[in-house]
C-alpha cells in the first residue's frame, strides 16, 4: 500500500435487476427502487440505484483490490446522480494517504449523467495480504 496508486478502474453495468436485486437485499422497499411506474410518477425516469447497493459496490471495489483479507473500517459516500438502468458506473479510486496497515482509499464513481457517487473508504489490510 502506497499513498497516490490508484486503483484501476472497474466498470458496472446498472441492470433493473442490480438495482431491484440490492433494494431487496438491503431490505430498502421504497417503490422509486423497484417500480419504474410509481418512480415516473414521483418524477424519476425510471426506477433508480440506492444508496446501500451503492455502498456494497463501494466496498467490493475496494476489496477486491486489497485482497481477502482487506477489512473495511469506514465507508463515507457522498450520492450524486441516479444509476438507472441501462447505464453504467464506472469507479476509480486512488490510495490518499497508508498509516501501518491502514489505507484511506478516494472512490468516485461516474456514469452516463455525471458523478454518481464520491467518498473515502478505510480499510486495514494484515501483514501479508496486499493488492492484486
Amino acid at each position: 500500500m502506497t499513498a497516490g496508486t490508484e486503483l484501476p478502474p472497474l466498470e458496472i453495468p446498472i441492470t433493473r435487476t442490480l438495482i431491484v436485486a440490492g433494494a431487496i437485499a438491503s431490505r430498502d422497499y421504497q417503490d422509486v427502487h423497484h417500480d419504474a411506474e410509481l418512480a415516473r410518477h414521483k418524477g424519476s425516469p425510471d426506477v433508480f440505484m440506492n444508496i446501500l447497493t451503492t455502498n456494497g459496490l463501494v466496498g467490493r471495489y475496494v476489496t477486491d483490490h486489497f485482497g481477502p483479507t482487506a477489512v473495511l473500517r469506514r465507508v463515507a459516500i457522498r450520492l450524486g446522480a441516479p444509476n438507472y438502468p441501462g447505464d453504467t458506473m464506472v469507479l476509480t479510486g486512488r490510495v490518499e494517504e497508508v498509516d501501518a496497515d491502514t489505507a484511506t482509499v478516494r472512490v468516485t464513481g461516474a456514469n452516463g449523467i455525471g458523478r454518481h457517487v464520491t467518498g473515502t473508504v478505510t480499510v486495514t489490510v494484515p501483514p501479508g495480504g496486499g493488492a492484486r
